[in-house]
């Protein structure tokens, strides 16, 4: 293959306003590379369920939080959600976070950051959104849901909804670093002003 010219799309703000516009682009990219297979976050579902009817034809998994990610025995990932989900061919994966399990335990316990959120805040340096699209495809590899030797379409969020989408060959975490972004569809644009805590 020669040299490629793709257009980036770079929203003014980030957040859930621009999920449409995202699952939009990234089925526009999906076509035009012939990608196969879709890992998306979601929390409630919604942005989940969303995906799988954007990408109708497609293999989409839909990565939700472990239970008890907010509060003790409360899985965000609601039950109605789940169902429509799986009832339109979507594949619902609910793991630890790869970027995010027994370190999160460690800093706060221990007020010490461990390997694995340090790699998370590396990725929030390009948005909140893309740091979420690398975590999904490894957690999707992890589960055997997506393959390591072929091209997907990632995509995640900041805070709610969907943001931000990457072309990328997943890995699984123990080798997250043979994990390559090939392209970034579109994200948010991040003002100088831009900022926030770490996620708990």
């Amino acid at each position: 293959m020669g040299d490629l010219v793709a257009t980036t799309l770079y929203f003014e703000r980030a957040g859930k306003t621009n999920a449409t516009k995202t699952l939009e682009a990234a089925r526009k990219r999906a076509e035009e590379l012939g990608v196969k297979s879709v890992v998306i976050a979601s929390t409630t579902g919604e942005t989940g369920l969303r995906a799988v009817r954007a990408f109708k034809g497609f293999s989409v998994v839909v990565v939700s939080h472990v239970a008890g990610f907010t509060e003790p025995n409360v899985q965000q990932l609601t039950q109605g959600c789940r169902a429509e989900i799986v009832a339109e061919g979507g594949k619902v994966l609910t793991m630890t976070h790869a970027l995010g399990g027994a370190g999160r335990a460690v800093r706060r316990r221990f007020q010490t950051l461990q390997a694995d959120e340090l790699i998370a805040h590396v990725l929030k340096l390009f948005g909140e959104g893309v740091k979420v699209a690398v975590e999904v495809a490894l957690m999707a590899a992890d589960a055997g849901l997506i393959g390591v030797d072929e091209e997907v379409i990632a995509m995640g969020g900041t805070g709610e909804g969907c943001d931000s989408a990457l072309v990328l060959t997943p890995a699984n975490v123990h080798n997250l670093f043979d994990l390559k972004v090939h392209e970034i569809i579109c994200k948010p644009r991040l003002s100088q002003r831009s900022g926030g805590k770490a996620s708990s």
